[in-house]
């Protein structure tokens, strides 16, 4: 119990007896302990040394506990101390440590890898050793890999990777995009739109991250694509929440029977909307309450409820909150 203190568990026990007994010789502590005679008199004289006990006067080989907090409190109390100035050291090294460690494995944690060749060969080999999930950024333009030439995503879909991928809207100018996203749709894609994207990312098992960090699309020279690969980090995990939060409030893309892309913000615009939808939105958008918005058009909440499903149905999207998003981004407002 003393430990704490420096005793040992024999010398915890004497003092203990000793404070009960008041005074004590060697020969009564080893009654009282079980301890010999020898040992019990070594144990006195140990506290004694410490502090902890005093000879009697006029009693040889008598001894007396003294008081616990006038003989423990200062102990613990240097012990105190010692602990301080051990954490702290502690927190040194650990600091010392994080940062040579960090200098050590940079190399480890981020490495750039050169030319569109490279990128391509990278990306083709994270998804065929892919396990479970890949994200994806798909910006206007390609830096390495044309629209519809990833034949290692069918391969992947085929084995139960998943992919969830968004599409930034500018994506859809570029010659067969349209027709290549449809037929990823069908293989069994999860498939977004935005109306921008703030880089280029492919995410592997929220484990590895590809980030093209060229700004321009094929019109750059290839040997000039330069790109991060990023492995398990905190960074990695940053970039997860950036795809997480983007998702959130994507459009879906869905394929009609006819093999078109329909109800997304790819073909919804502020034509298609009645001054009476906008009136709706824009009190959507305000925070009111279905009923208060029913009375103010005059109509039931039924009503409210199903003319808003019908907006989110033609932004080709399923909340509320992503509702109000596009309908900002589109100025349907």
């Amino acid at each position: 119990m003393l430990e704490a203190v420096g005793l040992s568990a024999a010398e915890t026990e004497v003092y203990g007896a000793l404070v009960v007994a008041v005074t004590s010789s060697a020969r009564e502590m080893s009654a009282t302990t079980g301890q010999d005679e020898r040992s019990a008199e070594r144990l006195l004289l140990a506290l004694e040394e410490r502090g902890l006990a005093r000879g009697v006067e006029d009693s040889p080989g008598r001894f007396a506990a003294n008081p616990p907090d006038v003989a423990l409190l200062p102990l613990l109390d240097r012990r105190a101390d010692d602990l301080d100035k051990a954490r702290a050291a502690v927190n040194e090294l650990m600091e010392n440590y994080r940062r040579s460690a960090w200098s050590r494995d940079a190399g480890e944690v981020i490495e750039i890898i050169s030319g569109a060749g490279a990128l391509r060969q990278r990306l083709r080999q994270v998804q065929d050793s892919a396990r479970h999930e890949l994200l994806w950024f798909c910006k206007a333009q390609y830096v390495a890999m044309p629209s519809g030439t990833n034949r290692s995503e069918f391969d992947a879909l085929a084995r139960g990777v998943g992919y969830r991928v968004l599409y930034e809207q500018a994506f859809f100018d570029d010659s067969g995009s349209v027709d290549n996203v449809v037929r990823a749709v069908r293989a069994g894609e999860a498939a977004r739109a935005v109306p921008a994207l703030p880089l280029r990312m492919a995410i592997a098992d929220r484990s590895l991250a590809i980030c093209p960090l060229a700004p321009d699309g094929p019109a750059g020279n290839p040997r000039d694509v330069s790109t991060a690969v990023v492995r398990g980090s905190s960074l990695v995990e940053a970039l997860v929440a950036l795809f997480e939060r983007y998702w959130e409030v994507g459009a879906p893309l869905r394929v009609t029977p006819e093999g078109q892309i329909g109800g997304t913000v790819l073909s919804a615009d502020s034509a298609a909307l009645t001054p009476e939808d906008q009136h709706l939105l824009s009190l959507m958008v305000a925070g009111i309450t279905d009923d208060s918005i029913a009375g103010q058009l005059g109509v039931s909440k039924r009503t409210v409820q199903r003319r808003i499903q019908g907006l989110m149905n033609l932004a080709g999207v399923a909340t509320r909150m992503q509702l109000g998003w596009h309908a900002a981004r589109r100025n349907w407002l």
